[in-house]
């Protein structure tokens, strides 16, 4: 089937349906604005209780107005909602493949590879990653995009779409720190990538695919599983040493 809407050029447009922005911008913050104004009720509920946490708080707005109150707790839970809508539509992403290149974007970043250089195309998680001719990683993106409709765009534009993920997962091997298999560079990125995927927040999910990007260029290819970091060394033509790789 020709998935999902056209863009100049025959490309094809992966993106948040229809629905799912009915849902998000329409849902949530409808959502926000009942919890909001229920607050009211949970707050008098909870005064008439002998001890309660945040008890200054608690009879201090169950002594304010009902009406205005609950008009109130409905406009922040409505901008709560909305918020929630931006973020969603953000971590959606979109992704948009043609017959020569594809381009992911997610936020303020953008990947785009050529067909010419992938041989595999596949979702592991949550992202969508793209090989490339030595096994090493094009692309890679986190995107709650659905995997069927990504398949059939790629499949609709001549990539090579692996339905049941990584070809090479068997390769991976978990990090620990001091293996000798890695130098010394390569163990002092892997520490700092754990340290940065123990945190939460954007700021140190951009670290941590920063400091993916630096292990890429030592010549492995690495993935999480539970904030778990394991790693497969690319290829080298011509027999060289990995570059990744410690040392005697």
């Amino acid at each position: 089937m020709k998935p999902e809407a056209s863009a100049p050029g025959g490309a094809t447009v992966v993106a948040p349906g229809t629905g799912e922005r009915v849902l998000m911008w329409g849902g949530f913050p409808l959502l926000g604005a009942g919890l909001g104004a229920l607050v009211r009720s949970l707050v008098g509920w909870l005064a008439t209780w002998p001890w309660v946490p945040l008890e200054g708080p608690v009879q201090l707005i169950a002594a304010l107005p009902d009406l205005p109150t609950r008009i109130g707790g409905a406009a922040v839970g409505l901008v709560a909602g909305l918020v929630l809508a931006f973020i969603g539509e953000g971590e959606s992403g979109t992704v948009t493949v043609g017959d020569d290149a594809a381009t992911v974007e997610r936020g303020d970043r953008r990947i785009t590879f050529a067909r010419s250089r992938t041989r595999a195309v596949f979702k592991d998680g949550k992202r969508l990653v793209a090989l490339g001719p030595d096994t090493e990683e094009l692309a890679g993106q986190s995107t709650d995009l659905s995997e069927r409709r990504l398949a059939a765009a790629f499949r609709a534009h001549g990539y090579p779409w692996h339905e049941g993920g990584d070809p090479h997962a068997a390769e991976y091997r978990r990090w620990v720190e001091g293996i000798p298999d890695l130098s010394a560079g390569a163990h002092a990125l892997f520490a700092a990538r754990e340290r940065a995927l123990r945190k939460d927040g954007s700021e140190a999910a951009a670290d941590a695919e920063e400091l993916r990007s630096e292990l890429a260029k030592l010549g492995l290819v690495v993935r999480d599983e539970h904030k778990k970091q394991y790693w497969r060394p690319v290829p080298q033509r011509g027999g060289a040493d990995e570059a990744g790789s410690g040392g005697e």
